[in-house]
């Protein structure tokens, strides 16, 4: 594999080592596609617009001009920052595409076409190139050219109108789900692809769209009114799950709790309330008598809670009973919920050599025989120019700063 800013555990092969990625990603369901590529190992050469590079490198907070943003989706890929409006710019992409296994954009359908960079020029330059494209509404239909951001897919997938009160506006889900999740869901899709082309011979093209995404996680808002030809309606509710009771969000000493009994827990939750005698209420005797009483159970639970100095006295007293349960936590403090997820990596801390610690949500996949997660940094723009044309194109260092020169390379100048 070529030179890179990671490294392995010694005498252990990462999963995607020697794979080669050209990555025309910005923003955020491009750049999470890739980021797990780089963290199994791949050589992610992110190819960004001169001079500012991706967009969301100025995004706050930022610390020594170095973005959280940036830092967290965009460590340890190789920066290669070209003027793609120039045809010399073109030309050096094209040079680079017989050397490369995947490359991956995010573009508006037809950006990549209009460059002369589509899959079928791709297809040309190297038969065995595996091309993924992330979209709003994916690649073709009459949807395909609109503009969309994680909140136009939240809302076209009907996820916007499952979340809020039943009474009040459908509410925004306060994460990017529908960026990353399609991310995600093209990592899985590039995986299958390599695994077909190292059977094959073969590469293909992955369109991936971000609405498909959204919604394929519908659980029953679809099947449910169309099996029941409208009798059933999907419809938020609130911070209650509409199917099952008690099954939702409750208020805490402190916050907020989750809990989540169904009939295998009910009994354990009647223990931990030290209340048995509501298995023989008759408002409570199953669910539908539980969904038909909800308000006077969420009223006895939260009652119960009450008498409890910390959320986290409720959540042990839960426990003990094994009554499925959590407490609602802000993102940034889930380390001190519980060593568990520090332990797992689940929270991970890590350091730039600008803006310095911080934490960011750590590798989601674990395997039985994968090496330490590598140590990363976020490149500069254009900090890898001459690497990347030197190990691929066998550019020297003259050459390369000589199209630096005519602008068709950028390489940001080091920070003092």
């Amino acid at each position: 594999m070529t030179e890179k800013n990671q490294s392995h555990s010694p005498g252990v092969t990462p999963y995607l080592e020697g794979v080669t990625v050209l990555d025309f990603t910005q923003y955020l369901a491009g750049p999470s596609c890739t980021r797990l590529l780089v963290e199994m190992g791949a050589d992610v050469i992110k190819v960004e617009y001169p001079p500012y590079g991706d967009p969301v490198r100025p995004s706050p907070p930022r610390r020594n001009g170095r973005s959280a943003y940036h830092v967290q989706q965009n460590r340890g890929k190789r920066s290669l920052s070209v003027d793609l409006t120039r045809p010399e710019g073109i030309a050096l992409i094209e040079d680079l595409v017989p050397h490369v296994d995947i490359v991956v954009e995010n573009y508006s359908p037809g950006v990549m076409e209009r460059r002369g960079l589509g899959y079928s020029r791709l297809r040309e330059l190297n038969p065995q190139v595996i091309m993924a494209s992330i979209s709003g509404f994916g690649q073709t239909g009459p949807l395909s050219e609109k503009t969309a951001f994680d909140f136009i897919a939240q809302a076209y997938s009907g996820l916007m109108h499952m979340t809020g009160e039943p009474d009040g506006p459908p509410m925004l889900i306060g994460a990017g789900i529908a960026d990353t999740s399609t991310g995600v869901h093209a990592f899985a899709a590039l995986g299958y692809a390599l695994y077909r082309r190292d059977r094959t011979g073969e590469g293909s093209h992955l369109d991936i769209g971000m609405v498909d995404v959204m919604y394929h996680m519908q659980e029953t808002a679809v099947s449910g009114p169309s099996l029941s030809q409208g009798e059933v309606v999907g419809m938020r509710t609130g911070r209650h799950y509409a199917p099952a009771s008690p099954a939702g969000i409750f208020k805490g000493p402190e916050g907020w709790i989750v809990v989540f009994a169904l009939e295998n827990q009910i009994a354990n939750l009647w223990a931990a309330l030290e209340m048995p005698e509501l298995a023989e209420d008759p408002r409570f005797t199953n669910n539908r008598t539980r969904l038909e009483h909800r308000d006077a159970l969420t009223k006895i639970i939260e009652d119960w809670m009450a008498a409890f100095d910390k959320d986290q006295d409720v959540v042990s007293a839960l426990e003990r009973h094994r009554v499925p349960c959590g407490p609602v936590v802000e993102p940034v403090k889930l380390a001190e919920t519980h060593p568990h997820f520090l332990e797992r990596g689940t929270v991970r801390e890590v350091a730039d050599p600008l803006a310095g610690s911080m934490l960011i949500p750590g590798f989601p996949l674990r395997f039985s025989d994968a090496p330490d997660l590598p140590d990363l940094v976020a490149a500069e723009v254009g900090e890898h120019n001459e690497t990347v044309l030197a190990d691929f194109l066998g550019l020297d260092s003259e050459s390369v700063a000589a199209l630096e020169e005519e602008g068709i390379l950028y390489r940001r100048p080091p920070r003092e």
